[in-house]
């Protein structure tokens, strides 16, 4: 039984002008508002996807039990890329991979955190935006580096956040999740409000820069040797 049902089908194999209409007419779905009390999430994940060295787009998922964050399963996919590296249009590079760790889950998230952006984004509709339309789950981007916007940088105790602003917009965080360290970059995905994506990353995020999602998601796929059964435990 697949746990991860697609809601919304749209094809990923597409040329840069047909992806451009995919992003602008699905990002009218997005929506910002978190449909869970704090204190009935139980299950959340990370992805990332990393490639090899023959091209292949290495899709990893894990999943935590929230809020010790220990984690409960791990999922993972192999597969080739059908589109170009485009900066902007990475949810059609990556989405198949992800798609296909995706079909694997035997335990649903309630949210899911992406290494990437999700509403900052030159179209407002990054991949956790994009990927969280097509689930009809929460989602949160977090990335290690700033794609569109402008702001303030957050004072340097951890915790701290300034606004992202791109077209008179706020479209997501600079947040400072170490002290003394530089910030990452959060956005809503969907599901998700500006304030609580950055409330969420934080509540995710242990000693390390990055979230834990995210990281261990990437620490998992950049290890290729466990791409052979697509399960890791």
């Amino acid at each position: 039984m697949n746990l991860m049902e697609k809601y919304v089908h749209y094809p990923f194999n597409v040329d840069i002008q047909e992806a451009k209409k995919i992003q602008e007419e699905l990002r009218t779905r997005v929506f910002f508002r978190f449909p869970f009390r704090t204190d009935a999430v139980e299950r959340i994940a990370g992805v990332d996807v990393s490639y090899d060295n023959e091209g292949h787009a290495l899709a990893a998922v894990v999943i935590f039990a929230y809020p010790s964050l220990k984690v409960i399963d791990v999922v993972m996919s192999r597969s080739r890329p059908v589109f170009p590296y485009v900066p902007g249009f990475l949810s059609f590079r990556e989405g198949p991979a992800i798609e296909e760790a995706f079909s694997k889950i035997r335990i649903a998230p309630q949210i899911i955190f992406f290494d990437g952006q999700g509403y900052a984004h030159p179209r407002f509709f990054g991949l956790a935006s994009h990927m969280g339309v097509l689930y009809g789950v929460p989602t949160v981007g977090v990335a290690k580096k700033k794609l569109v916007g402008s702001g303030n940088i957050p004072r340097l105790e951890r915790g701290a956040y300034t606004w992202l602003i791109y077209r008179g917009r706020r479209v997501g965080a600079t947040l400072r999740t170490r002290t003394n360290v530089k910030p990452v970059f959060v956005s809503p995905g969907h599901c998700m409000g500006l304030l609580q994506a950055v409330r969420w990353a934080m509540r995710v995020t242990g000693k390390y820069r990055i979230p834990e999602p995210t990281r261990l998601a990437h620490m998992h796929s950049r290890d290729v040797e466990k791409f052979t059964g697509g399960r890791s435990i």
